[in-house]
């Protein structure tokens, strides 16, 4: 893939103007006065690799190409190195289909199984597992200004989250800069929704970082490996097989980063201290998100 030092203009962040992604509910609150509040969307959206019907996923529904793409790359069904010659989206239909120039490994592989729920799934797992394992990850470093400038930005853009919750962002930054900011329902469309921009961009992915609000479970690394980005950093917990992970392919892995702290539990060597923590600020309580009181 060709390498670029900037993201493509626009810079992807979250439209929270757009009307379809959110919805006003009236209710009550402890008191018993009636509210109104704003909360995201869920619409299904169905993938399709060529003919083959791959899943259907509740989405917000925006960025529905880079999503289709970041799935099938994130879950081994689409290799970097596939011809995609289209992605053709219905909105009415609620179908992308991504196409390719042949028909690619998965669907061979489909075509060998008794066609069951969770088949394409199950396929991709085993598949994801062998790939994780034979993945060498660029060496990069993480500078701690880069860090906590990386972390306060973020934390003060405008997010649907802040506008209506119940929502998880993943951001893409090179340095302490971001470049691509997603979000959904689920941190894992979120993340994808990534996958799909860099491979559409042609983007490098040995500089770069990425920044989730989720937890950093097998799942979340497993996807930061695939998509070559040496550097996963949440605000929020780990869990025990994301770290084993993270650890067999050299993943730098930092969780709980808020304000002026963080974890790191694999990959360390990667990070230079260079921050004096003086001049770092405490983070706001206008700007907490999921995982202040847990590890959600």
């Amino acid at each position: 893939m060709m390498k670029i030092d900037k993201a493509p203009v626009p810079l992807i962040v979250p439209d929270t103007d757009d009307p379809r992604l959110t919805e006003s509910v009236t209710g009550t609150d402890q008191s018993g006065a009636r509210i109104e509040i704003k909360v995201p969307v869920e619409r299904p959206l169905t993938l399709y690799l060529n003919s083959q019907e791959i899943v259907t996923m509740m989405t917000i529904g925006d960025y529905p190409e880079y999503l289709a793409l970041g799935y099938l790359l994130n879950q081994n069904m689409l290799k970097y190195n596939d011809a995609v010659t289209e992605v053709e989206y219905d909105d009415d239909l609620q179908v992308v289909v991504v196409r390719t120039e042949h028909h690619t490994n998965f669907e061979a592989k489909l075509k060998k199984r008794t066609q069951t729920s969770g088949c394409a799934q199950g396929t991709a797992f085993g598949d994801l597992l062998e790939a994780v394992e034979s993945v060498a990850l660029p060496k990069a470093e993480l500078r701690t200004s880069w860090l906590y400038q990386m972390t306060q930005t973020i934390n003060t853009m405008p997010s649907l989250y802040l506008e209506a919750g119940a929502i998880h962002g993943c951001v893409l930054c090179r340095e302490g800069e971001p470049l691509c900011y997603t979000e959904d329902v689920g941190r894992h469309n979120a993340v994808d929704k990534i996958a799909g921009w860099m491979y559409r961009h042609g983007v490098d992915a040995s500089d770069k970082i990425l920044y989730t609000t989720g937890r950093l479970t097998s799942e979340m690394v497993i996807k930061t490996v695939r998509m070559g980005i040496p550097i996963l950093v949440s605000r929020s917990g780990f869990t025990a097989w994301g770290v084993d992970l993270a650890r067999q392919v050299g993943l730098t892995l930092v969780g709980r980063a808020r304000g002026k702290r963080f974890i790191a539990l694999s990959g360390e060597e990667r990070i230079v201290y260079d921050q004096n923590l003086a001049y770092v600020e405490e983070e706001a309580a206008k700007h907490k998100r999921k995982g202040e009181g847990g590890d959600d």
